[in-house]
């Protein structure tokens, strides 16, 4: 019984002084940098040259990235990022494109597994010397896939409106 009464009161006292520790000595981040990281898609490509979004987040924050640095995130991404950041930014070079998922054609699969592993979010189904197939819901468009695919067999198409996606279309200006 003492054995177990004081490993109570240890673990008592440490948690509390553990709790005690991370209130007076955390580490306040960059705030800025906590909004950038929930703008990026989160997807952890490494697409921009940084091995995620948050060491890429904090290069934009920081003022030493530009803003279009994020090819998943497009347009829409490098607008808001300008917009948070209050500066301009050169928005020639970036395109604007709808939302892509990946689709393998069955009937040209050979199984080789290049895709597979390119894949940051396992959106990739299959294994080796078998048929791959994409899911769908998981495909974030970054078109890892397509470009290490040596058969041409991933094709990116338009993401189809489901309920969850679907949005209302911006009026067209009245003409009068």
């Amino acid at each position: 019984m003492l054995a177990i009464a004081s490993l109570t009161a240890l673990g008592l006292i440490l948690g509390w002084l553990l709790g005690v520790a991370a209130r007076y000595l955390k580490v306040e981040g960059n705030p800025l940098t906590e909004q950038v990281v929930a703008l990026m898609p989160g997807s952890q490509c490494g697409q921009c040259g940084y091995p995620g979004c948050g060491p890429a987040a904090e290069a934009i924050a920081a003022g030493t990235a530009p803003v279009t640095l994020c090819p998943p995130g497009g347009r829409v991404l490098a607008e808001e990022l300008a917009a948070l950041l209050g500066i301009t930014a050169d928005l020639s070079g970036v395109a604007d494109k709808p939302p892509m998922i990946a689709h393998i054609h069955e009937n040209l699969c050979v199984g080789c597994t290049k895709c597979f592993k390119r894949c940051p979010t396992d959106a990739i189904m299959g294994a080796n010397n078998m048929i791959h197939s994409v899911f769908a819901d998981a495909c974030i468009g970054c078109e890892l896939c397509f470009d290490v695919c040596p058969t041409e067999c991933i094709e990116m198409r338009p993401m189809t409106a489901t309920l969850q996606t679907w949005f209302w279309p911006k009026p067209l200006a009245l003409a009068g």
